[in-house]
């Protein structure tokens, strides 16, 4: 491993004027919450960083802060942090399940929100060193190789797919993602901070080179929404999704009021079904109709050659996903 400069941030806008200083020196730069992935990344090869802001030193932006009609939560909290929080009880399942879906305990002391959001894809081409679209070449090995835990929504010209667990839940939260660059901060909606294959093959989403992600903002929910977290895997061990699903149901008496189902683990973004939340909306959860939604979930669905178990698990996860929420 190669020997880094470490800048130890005082305060956030102290680590976006070193980024920008590293760049304007012509060195590459990374910065560093927990460094759960980003340090093997530098070992790897895949992250050319020569100067390390560590991010562990700042002291903002690792609370919670919840009102009435909004809840902002700090990029470097930990995921174990966010799970256990006592402030996101209630409609708020989906995100601590989703915090504590992540890893090993070790992984969630040190891993942050913003981290987890941002990391890079786990394709074993871009992490093998090939010179794919993620590592900036022209193009995607995976289509003629494999490509098992690849996209099967939104793929094109890279398959790859989104790693993070904690992307869905905020989507299906509304959130907006709060940002600081060298311009000062700024907001971009969860639907404007992911970015497809097709718009940016290189990239997951619309942060500039100098930009950190310093938290997240999510209307607080009514009192009467339930959600959750389902998470499937290829084995029992640590590892990403196969398939995940984030659900929240706005719930008026029996009936749906509103719905937000957003599956990750199977497209290069956080996938939010569109057609599944209309077909949800003023009806009453049954068996029925978590079954029709979770046939309507991959009507669109487009598998490459030996990822075609995705459809079904995913069919399957929607409706086990819906089924936590049937009313007892």
């Amino acid at each position: 491993m190669k020997a880094l400069t470490n800048i130890n941030a005082r305060s956030l806008a102290d680590a976006v004027a070193a980024a920008s200083a590293a760049v304007a020196s012509g060195r590459a730069f990374a910065f560093s919450g927990g460094g759960t992935d980003l340090l093997q990344q530098i070992k790897d090869g895949t992250n050319q960083a020569d100067v390390l802001i560590n991010l562990r030193t700042v002291r903002e932006a690792r609370t919670v802060s919840v009102s009435p009609t909004e809840t902002l939560i700090g990029g470097l909290i930990t995921l174990t942090e966010l799970a256990d929080h006592a402030a996101l009880s209630g409609p708020w399942a989906v995100l601590r399940e989703a915090a504590a879906s992540v890893g090993t305990p070790q992984i969630r002391n040190m891993a942050t929100l913003a981290g987890n959001i941002t990391q890079r894809p786990w394709c074993w081409y871009y992490r093998n060193g090939f010179p794919c679209f993620k590592a900036g070449g022209s193009q995607c090995f995976s289509v003629h190789g494999e490509h098992q835990q690849h996209a099967i929504f939104g793929g094109g010209p890279s398959f790859s797919v989104h790693p993070s667990d904690l992307a869905p839940a905020l989507v299906a939260l509304g959130a907006t993602f709060e940002v600081m660059g060298p311009g000062g901060p700024r907001q971009i909606p969860a639907a404007e901070f992911f970015v497809l294959p097709n718009q940016n093959p290189a990239r997951e989403n619309t942060l500039a080179a100098t930009e950190l992600l310093t938290g997240v903002r999510i209307p607080t929910p009514a009192a009467r929404v339930v959600s959750t977290y389902l998470k499937i895997t290829d084995r029992e061990a640590w590892t990403h999704a196969e398939v995940s699903v984030a659900a929240m149901l706005h719930m008026e008496d029996t009936r749906i009021r509103t719905a937000s189902v957003v599956l990750g683990g199977v497209a290069p973004i956080p996938w939010r079904l569109t057609d599944v939340e209309q077909l949800l909306r003023g009806t009453s959860l049954s068996t029925v109709v978590a079954s029709q939604a979770g046939a309507l979930a991959v009507a669109h669905a487009q598998p490459l050659a030996k990822n075609g178990h995705k459809v079904p698990m995913t069919s399957a996860a929607v409706e086990r996903a819906l089924l936590r929420l049937v009313p007892a």
